[in-house]
């Protein structure tokens, strides 16, 4: 008020200068306002940009697009997805796995489990505050894909390899996802080292006969399957040129003693804790049946650990390299733990 008092006591021309003067005074916070608003659009642009520049596209099982713009914090929904990211060096982005990663040794000892990766829980994977998760295109139940991906949870979803080749490029994709497409190129090329290894014993056996082969599960004396052709064991088969004595059995069929004395196998092959679970070769062999093959006769039993055979890791051309070895080149039992 007193303000305007005084523009009244000085007349007109000192209301017109005044007046002048408030209108530069608002001009200048409209233009000083808008020199903000535009600096802030620009900076968000430039963030959104960025952003987009970061992110990494790969393919999943489907065959469709999944854009990652973040694997600061990564859960794995099976073990050898765990064992590849160890490998390609973000284990420390690791942040949850599932119950069946033993790999690196003692590594679900150290992280917070998942459960099992076909008996998954949404609110589970989600209170680790995962940025990607990372697992095999038939993990259980798959509404909790669903539930992950409404959450706003990247997920990548792979089929699991049954050969050298799909193996690599599941190794190439996941090193592309998590930026360490370099590293995941050098991975393959020790692993084509091994397989090359793998080719010449092969060719310096192709005119001798194959040995026949049986791959058992089991988890004590209440759980004995035999493995069909199709099952990742059975791939290993075919890769080390030994003949499967399950025929042609697909999946997985309870084991009976008429069905393996039939089968007349040279060679029994188990996942390690498999074995341990019935008491070692002595209480293997006390199972219906399985003293009375060549196998049986002569103690050949070859043991590999479980994700070491059949995760077709990094580590699968050494593990071929190993269920050769265990079935053309040496007697009695055999045992490879992958280390």
């Amino acid at each position: 008020m007193l303000f305007w008092r005084n523009l009244q006591r000085r007349g007109p021309r000192s209301e017109q200068r005044a007046g002048q003067t408030c209108y530069k005074i608002v001009r200048s916070n409209v233009f000083k306002a808008w020199i903000l608003s535009v600096s802030i659009f620009i900076f968000f642009g430039i963030m959104l940009c960025l952003a987009v520049a970061d992110a990494i596209e790969v393919t999943d099982a489907d065959d469709k697009t999944v854009v990652i713009t973040s694997s600061e914090r990564i859960v794995c929904l099976n073990g050898s997805t765990t064992e590849i990211l160890f490998a390609l060096g973000v284990g420390d982005k690791v942040v949850g796995c599932d119950a069946s990663s033993s790999y690196p040794k003692g590594v679900k000892e150290k992280l917070p489990s998942v459960g099992y990766q076909y008996g998954l829980n949404a609110e589970g994977i989600l209170s680790l505050n995962p940025t990607l998760v990372i697992g095999r295109n038939d993990v259980r139940p798959p509404q909790v894909v669903q539930q992950l991906r409404m959450a706003g949870v990247t997920v990548l979803l792979l089929k699991e390899p049954r050969s050298f080749e799909t193996a690599k490029q599941r190794l190439l994709t996941i090193g592309k996802a998590v930026g360490r497409k370099k590293k995941a190129v050098e991975l393959m090329a020790a692993l084509d080292a091994d397989i090359k290894k793998l080719e010449t014993k092969l060719a310096a056996r192709k005119d001798e006969p194959k040995q026949k082969a049986l791959f058992l599960y089991l988890r004590g004396t209440q759980t004995t399957l035999v493995l069909g052709t199709d099952t990742a064991p059975g791939a290993m088969f075919d890769i080390v040129d030994a003949e499967n004595a399950a025929g042609n059995i697909k999946g997985n069929k309870p084991m009976t003693a008429e069905a393996v004395i039939a089968a007349q196998p040279d060679v029994y092959v188990l996942f390690t804790t498999g074995l341990e679970s019935i008491g070692g070769v002595d209480g293997l062999l006390k199972l219906p049946g399985l003293a009375h093959t060549p196998a049986g006769q002569n103690r050949r039993v070859v043991t590999l650990d479980g994700q070491y055979l059949s995760g077709f890791g990094p580590r699968c051309g050494r593990a071929a390299l190993d269920l050769f070895r265990g079935i053309y080149e040496k007697d009695g039992h055999f045992i490879a733990t992958g280390e």
